[in-house]
């Protein structure tokens, strides 16, 4: 039993805004706790008119800018799924995507760009109840429709970050390195960046952040809309994120807490706390 996916799953069942709301109003009102009943509503009637996840999300996504300009010696390209909902795939009988299918959708134009490199996706399964359905398997029916899917090489058997870097080097090319050329090309939502680097140098890779998927804005004042749905999404991405990195840096499964770019030399580079 892997109990650090585990508690991670129960965990953010409760930590996750939208519940941990719900949940804190339900007791307040169970124990007649009338000042917390009001400042539950008020964080809500806050949450409606007001991107606060917004905020959090912006430090996410400029910690790495896009390349400049991609070296012609990369060793291939890592594509983290995530955008993949395998389970609707399957009940309809078509590849069915969600939020975070940006990363998916650069697999095409990697293809044509560098088809002499590996490319590889990875991504298995995040449930405990239903593991059976695999995003990779989503993506591999979504790439048959265009006859691209043989030149992908697919790893199915990551549920988390971690493992997307354990696994994928698994099902590396027997000519390929971890820490080849001028490294991998690593693609995912551009939140969740920071802490694949992390993650993928703590195992000995070497990668060049290539980030998608964006959310944020600059803050202006029609940012402000009466939107709970949206606002509390950005909330609980942001939230996850920033708990996963300092989950994964308290159980030393990344060196970095928050990788940066290092602007004067190209390179990423550690900043620790």
């Amino acid at each position: 039993m892997d109990t650090f996916f585990n508690l991670s799953k129960i965990f953010w069942a409760l930590a996750n805004p939208g519940n941990f709301i719900v949940l804190l109003l339900v007791v307040s009102m169970l124990f007649s706790w009338k000042k917390i009943t009001f400042l539950t509503v008020l964080s809500l009637i806050v949450l409606t008119v007001y991107p606060v996840g917004n905020l959090l999300l912006q430090p996410l996504e400029n910690r790495f800018s896009q390349p400049g300009k991609i070296p012609d010696n990369i060793a291939g390209v890592i594509v983290l799924g995530g955008g993949e909902n395998a389970e609707l795939s399957s009940i309809w009988g078509q590849p069915q995507f969600s939020e975070g299918a940006d990363r998916v959708m650069t697999l095409p134009g990697m293809l044509k760009r560098f088809p002499d490199k590996p490319i590889i996706f990875t991504g298995g399964s995040s449930s405990v109840l239903k593991p059976e359905y695999r995003g990779a398997d989503t993506v591999k029916a979504w790439l048959e429709e265009f006859s691209l899917s043989e030149n992908i090489i697919y790893e199915r058997q990551s549920r988390n970050t971690y493992e997307n870097a354990l696994y994928s080097g698994q099902v590396l090319p027997q000519a390929s390195s971890i820490d080849q050329g001028d490294g991998w090309l690593l693609v995912t939502s551009a939140f969740h960046m920071p802490r694949s680097v992390g993650i993928y140098r703590q195992q000995g890779w070497k990668v060049i952040p290539y980030p998608v998927d964006y959310y944020s804005q600059p803050f202006e004042f029609d940012s402000v809309r009466f939107d709970l749905a949206d606002n509390l999404g950005n909330l609980g991405t942001a939230v996850r994120e920033w708990i996963g990195l300092l989950a994964y840096y308290a159980t030393g499964k990344t060196e970095e807490w928050f990788p940066a770019e290092d602007v004067m030399s190209g390179q990423t580079q550690a900043l620790s706390i």
